[in-house]
């Protein structure tokens, strides 16, 4: 079992990052947009770097849902190797 205050991390990270992935999105599209002015890119540029770190999609690691586990995941199922196993051999 992993470490409670980990998943708790992690959990906030999936919150923090779904609750501001539109305005990541639309500051990043202004970003790439190379027809506007390089000012207002900039601006954009500004804003996104001013969000918080946690909210990017990458800084979310992919943790079983069951014990917690961050390595050998399958990401289909949400779980670790070790709790499938558990769960094949109790016949869920």
């Amino acid at each position: 079992m992993a470490k409670l205050s980990s998943i708790n991390k992690n959990n906030r990270r999936i919150n923090l990052s779904d609750k501001l992935y539109k305005k990541r999105q639309a500051l990043k599209k202004i970003i790439m947009d190379k027809k506007l002015p390089l000012e207002e890119r900039f601006k954009a540029q500004q804003k996104l770097s001013k969000l918080p770190r946690n909210s990017a999609k990458n800084r979310v690691m992919n943790r079983c849902q069951i014990t917690g586990r961050p390595h050998g995941v399958y990401r289909k199922l949400k779980i670790s190797r070790i709790a499938l196993r558990q769960l094949g051999l109790q016949g869920k």
